[in-house]
């Protein structure tokens, strides 16, 4: 498992890197719209919704509401897109110490996971989206939060495997340890605490800049517990089977999902 997750990552990290550096952001935009849209018709298996034609709305449905966003530009309703993540992903934080919430199957239980795919989704590409049309080095900002979150998530992996002994949460995730989060932030916080130094000399803004990749960060483990719970309330082991080792779409960008539009708010904190 181990050297098929390595083999993958050699393959998708350059790709990645040389997409998110070198493509326009129109282009990174569709791109990375129809990545979120595989992620979402994953997660309309774990809803579960049944039946090609209902999954295949449901996506078609978020992607023309993406593509709306895009004609008006996402930056004119920016705010409320971020207010409104921020909003979610507190509720989620609460909702995985609550993994009882969610388990009855019903109409409006399915309805409500619906939403919530839209509220996964949408806000994250709006996020990175914004940040890759952000004039002072938007595609670099993109890349740095896509390899804080890799580190974290690495990070975790191999701590954990070493030192995990506290499970974190053992009804939602058996597997993830406190050791292996604590080992994931401080290998992303190292990484944040250089690139903050580019931006500034002094060192009071590297420090925020570490505050503010710290809670994104520690929001990427909500998001990677979120995913967790689903899963578990659909009795789905991996959203999908696409990349080698490490299962579907939406098992690889869970974390980065939620770290995007927080890592976004802090940003716009430090006026970047």
């Amino acid at each position: 498992m181990l050297k098929a997750r390595l083999i993958s990552a050699a393959v998708m990290v350059p790709l990645v890197v040389t997409g998110v550096l070198y493509l326009s952001t129109d282009v990174f935009a569709l791109i990375l719209g129809l990545i979120l849209a595989a992620g979402l018709w994953e997660w309309s298996r774990l809803v579960p919704l049944h039946g090609m034609t209902a999954r295949l709305a449901y996506v078609t449905v978020v992607l023309l509401l993406i593509g709306l966003l895009w004609q008006v530009r996402p930056e004119t309703y920016l705010g409320p897109i971020l207010i409104a993540a921020v909003a979610w992903w507190l509720w989620v934080l609460y909702w995985v110490t609550r993994p009882q919430i969610g388990t009855l199957v019903s109409p409006l239980t399915s309805s409500l996971k619906m939403a919530a795919g839209v509220l996964v989704i949408v806000p994250a590409w709006v996020a990175l989206v914004v940040l890759h049309g952000n004039d002072n080095n938007g595609p670099v900002l993109v890349l740095i939060v896509l390899v804080m979150t890799w580190l974290a998530d690495s990070g975790a992996y191999f701590a954990g495997k070493q030192w995990g002994r506290t499970r974190l949460a053992p009804i939602v995730s058996p597997g993830k340890t406190r050791e292996g989060v604590y080992g994931g932030l401080l290998a992303s916080l190292v990484f944040a605490a250089v690139a903050g130094g580019f931006y500034s000399h002094s060192y009071k803004w590297p420090l925020a800049f570490m505050l503010v990749s710290l809670l994104a960060m520690m929001f990427s483990v909500v998001g990677d517990l979120l995913e967790s719970l689903m899963k578990r309330q659909s009795g789905i082991k991996d959203s999908g089977s696409i990349i080698p080792g490490h299962g579907g779409i939406l098992d690889r960008i869970d974390s980065m999902v939620a770290a995007a539009p927080m890592f976004l708010v802090g940003l716009r904190w430090l006026n970047l």
